[in-house]
């Protein structure tokens, strides 16, 4: 008997059909499983070059539907992605969605949309791993795999696939992460030269000096930033919200209040004069619910921010502007307190990485506790007039 195509033959319910379809020039095997609710025929189906290679495949289908399985045959990885991209990321961050996305569209889709779902093996996984290991970081290849693993997790929870391959492959190293750099002490002083008087100046002044995180600025609002406060404290800022979900900072510890350099200080009292008289001129009224960096009265994107920065940065005169990140801004100010001789333990309480429990529980009800070392410090390695 040759596997020559023949027509389609008429099966019984229940019975396996197998014929050759020219126009898909493939042979397509079929189960009569009666009709659905609708009145619709309930005919799974598969395909393959061969007779033998249809028949195999019918042996798996009809086992899975034995098992209560409803795995779709020509479910693949685009539509499983797409799928948990419209219905398994709710209520995340936007910009966590479009991350996910970028690597999805880059280095998922391209080279595994078209898999069937059902047919994926974990040695396909791994060699697409190992080759994706030799373009990215540890970190971006574990969003990526992980990308593929939550995608058919969704699926198996809808009946759309019958078991997760992606947990029997390991992660590869992948190529090491861009090391943070930090300023020196000349480059951040040339930073904290360049374009004074703007908002990205005054952003620089409060990230460099006080070690606000980039995702901490964006969000802060005025009535945060204390510039006017009693002759026994010195201005502070409260550092309690980010732009991750819900507002919340990267840790509760991260909650936290820091004294100003008097730099940082002045710097701040003249952006806040200038967005008055702005907002003034507009003949609009001044609320101190106001952002402290926004655009266009909303919050900046990171992107903008980070433009904006390396456009301060080639100002400043640096040579390779687009080498330095926005959070290289925090590392700076971590190692300028370390090379200035300040225990780390201080400094780690300053950056919000332990202590200041009392920040940690209460919230806006009482004054918290306002951490000076980093403003003490940084007032000598950065002299400014104190103000009287």
């Amino acid at each position: 008997m040759s596997d020559e195509p023949k027509g389609p033959r008429k099966a019984a319910n229940g019975e396996d059909s197998i014929y050759w379809d020219s126009s898909k020039n493939r042979y397509i095997g079929a189960v009569s499983l009666g009709y659905t609710p609708a009145g619709k025929r309930n005919r799974p189906k598969v395909s393959g070059k061969t007779k033998t290679e249809v028949r195999q495949k019918l042996k798996l289908l009809k086992k899975e539907l034995g098992t209560g399985g409803k795995a779709p045959v020509n479910y693949t990885v685009s539509q499983a992605v797409e799928d948990w991209f419209a219905r398994g990321l709710k209520g995340r961050e936007l910009s966590s969605v479009a991350t996910y996305r970028s690597l999805a569209n880059n280095h998922v889709v391209p080279d595994l949309g078209r898999a069937k779902v059902r047919d994926l093996e974990a040695d396909d996984l791994d060699e697409w791993l190992d080759r994706k290991a030799k373009v990215l970081s540890k970190q971006s290849l574990k969003m990526v795999r992980s990308i593929l693993r939550r995608s058919i997790s969704h699926a198996q929870r809808r009946g759309k696939a019958m078991r997760n391959v992606v947990d029997l492959v390991e992660l590869p190293e992948g190529k090491p992460g861009r090391p943070s750099k930090s300023l020196t002490l000349a480059q951040a002083e040339a930073a904290l030269q360049a374009k004074q008087g703007t908002w990205i100046h005054a952003y620089v002044v409060l990230a460099l000096l006080v070690g606000v995180r980039t995702e901490e600025a964006r969000p802060l609002k005025w009535k945060h930033v204390h510039l006017v406060v009693d002759s026994d404290l010195r201005p502070y800022v409260d550092v309690w919200r980010s732009v991750r979900r819900n507002g919340e900072t990267k840790t509760q510890k991260s909650r936290r209040s820091l004294t100003m350099p008097y730099q940082a200080a002045s710097v701040l009292r003249a952006h806040k004069e200038r967005q008055m008289r702005s907002c003034s001129e507009a003949g609009g009224e001044w609320d101190e619910d106001q952002l402290v960096f926004p655009l266009d009265g909303e919050q900046r994107h990171s992107h903008n921010v980070l433009d904006n920065f390396r456009s301060l940065l080639k100002s400043a005169g640096f040579e390779n502007p687009k080498d330095w990140t926005t959070r290289e801004l925090r590392t700076s100010f971590v190692s300028l307190l370390s090379d200035y001789g300040i225990p780390i333990e201080v400094i780690a309480r300053v950056v919000g990485h332990s202590g200041t429990q009392t920040t940690e529980r209460v919230y806006r009800k009482q004054l918290r506790p306002v951490i000076t070392d980093g403003a003490e410090a940084m007032d000598e390695i950065f002299p400014s007039e104190e103000p009287e």
